[in-house]
């Protein structure tokens, strides 16, 4: 028996095909264009389902008997579509401006406190429905056109087998769903001026869709029964993928954007949670929930700095094999071995995610003298990353949180220097993982439980999620570390007034 997780991302899909032990056996990726403009930042739904339909034809040709694919995906941008699903514009992305002025007009119906105890997200423009309400108040005829209000993954899920449904944890990133009551929250929608009944209908994560339409089999060379699997908000999926299904758990995403997600027993404070600006999201396990901290600039910022920075280093990774970040990382050590750079790096690079919620903010680079080299320079960006994750943490403690140990997934993980790095800074042990594709294996497992492959989460787990290596928080470097950070708390109300 094969299955399949299919991760729909920012910049790229990738479907990934497992046997029933667990192995990974082939993986298919294909990238696509955002259209980044200075009017807005947009992406072409349409585009991405060609992309899809790519990906599993190319696995379907070498494993036709695949039993089921689960889908996730990121969240928050939506796709407006007539009756058929086709979308009629270019998706609005998380990150784009628009829905500024909607949000103080929905807070002037609702306050923000009452929308956050309802939907667990204190209301911004990156959530669907204050962009909605932009189409509807600057797009008027376009808007009366609109009959499906799909996000990504229920976009893709439509086109595969005619079923309108979204799971919560997705659903959650709209800003108008109940997480109490797992419902469309009438409430919100009203002072949106939104009809709820555009949007499809919210599901537990893992909840099988239905088997592919014959049109939907033809394009992905599928046998009809192949049974589609609505799996989850992305940051979900790769909590599964990484086995954390307890509060004494978390998450470390290291992916392109850098997130921590821990694990609750209930609802915490939401006002503590708004402090923060941390969303409150349904989790697979009913009754949990997760929360989200995390920073837009990531592994991001290492790519910045590789691509911008590092030419020569570039240059002389690929004449003796190794990639540049080794070729960085190895450069500091060998003339600082592991002591903290000394420059202090704000990763606002692309705004700041939690606890500001600031797209305006900008980063910034402390402490370079003429003899600063580049490797210094990621390294500073590597701390930098890990000091905003602390900073998340300290905002946490209030709600409750408890986790005692991190599942490290993502690239980042691939990093020995980065993982210790983090032991040390936020002093925990991290466990890194085999399998980096964490969103991949979390919707495997889901769909491996729908179609019948695993029992439940823990016998999926024990099949799917294998660590490789256990990094021991260090106290001497903790402490130097610590030292720096009160420095880099300052940072953000020193600069941000001035840019």
């Amino acid at each position: 028996m094969y299955i399949g997780g299919l991760d729909i991302g920012t910049t790229g899909c990738k479907l990934t095909v497992f046997d029933d032990r667990g192995n990974q056996l082939a993986k298919s990726y294909r990238d696509y264009p955002a259209l980044i403009k200075s009017a807005g930042h947009e992406i072409d739904a349409n585009e991405i389902l060609s992309r899809v339909y790519e990906v599993i034809m190319e696995m379907a040709t070498q494993y036709p008997q695949i039993e089921g694919i689960g889908v996730t995906s990121f969240g928050e941008t939506f796709v407006a579509c007539d009756e058929a699903g086709k979308a009629l514009r270019p998706s609005l992305l998380y990150t784009d401006p628009r829905g500024v002025d909607q949000v103080e007009k929905l807070c002037s119906k609702i306050s923000p406190e009452r929308a956050a105890q309802i939907s667990g997200v204190k209301p911004h423009e990156m959530y669907s429905l204050p962009k909605l309400m932009w189409i509807k108040e600057n797009e008027p005829e376009l808007f009366s056109k609109i009959k499906h209000v799909f996000l990504i993954e229920d976009f893709i899920v439509f086109h595969l087998t005619n079923r309108a449904q979204i799971d919560y944890s997705l659903a959650a990133r709209t800003m108008g769903l109940d997480i109490r009551n797992l419902c469309w929250s009438q409430e919100i929608f009203d002072a949106a001026g939104i009809d709820k009944n555009r949007f499809s209908t919210p599901v537990p994560s893992g909840t099988v869709a239905g088997t592919l339409t014959e049109e939907a089999a033809n394009r992905t060379g599928l046998d009809a029964n192949t049974q589609i699997v609505s799996i989850s908000h992305d940051q979900i999926s790769a909590a599964v993928g990484a086995g954390v299904f307890s509060s004494d758990t978390a998450v470390d995403g290291a992916g392109t954007v850098q997130c921590i997600t821990p694990i609750y027993d209930e609802i915490p404070d939401m006002s503590v949670m708004t402090q923060g600006n941390f969303a409150v999201v349904p989790y697979v396990v009913p009754g949990k929930y997760v929360c989200y901290a995390f920073s837009y600039s990531g592994g991001a910022l290492m790519q910045w700095c590789t691509q911008t920075l590092a030419k020569k280093e570039k240059s002389e990774a690929k004449q003796i094999g190794l990639s540049v970040n080794e070729i960085l990382e190895k450069e500091y050590a060998d003339t600082h071995g592991e002591e903290p750079s000394g420059l202090l790096v704000m990763p606002h690079f692309a705004g700041a995610a939690t606890p500001y919620m600031d797209t305006g903010s900008k980063g910034v680079i402390l402490g370079l003298t003429t003899d600063t080299s580049v490797a210094e320079i990621y390294r500073g960006c590597m701390e930098g990353v890990v000091y905003e994750m602390v900073l998340n943490c300290e905002y946490l403690k209030p709600s409750g949180v408890r986790f005692s140990k991190l599942q490290a997934t993502g690239g980042g993980a691939h990093s020995k220097v980065w993982m210790q790095m983090k032991a040390d800074m936020l002093n925990l042990p991290i466990v890194a993982l085999e399998t980096v594709d964490a969103g991949t294996v979390g919707s495997a497992m889901l769909t491996g439980i729908a179609v019948g492959l695993f029992e439940d989460l823990p016998h999926a787990a024990s099949v799917m999620v294998k660590s490789v290596a256990t990094y021991e928080p260090r106290q001497g470097l903790h402490e130097k570390y610590m030292a720096q950070y009160e420095k880099y708390k300052k940072i953000y109300s020193a600069v941000r007034p001035l840019m």
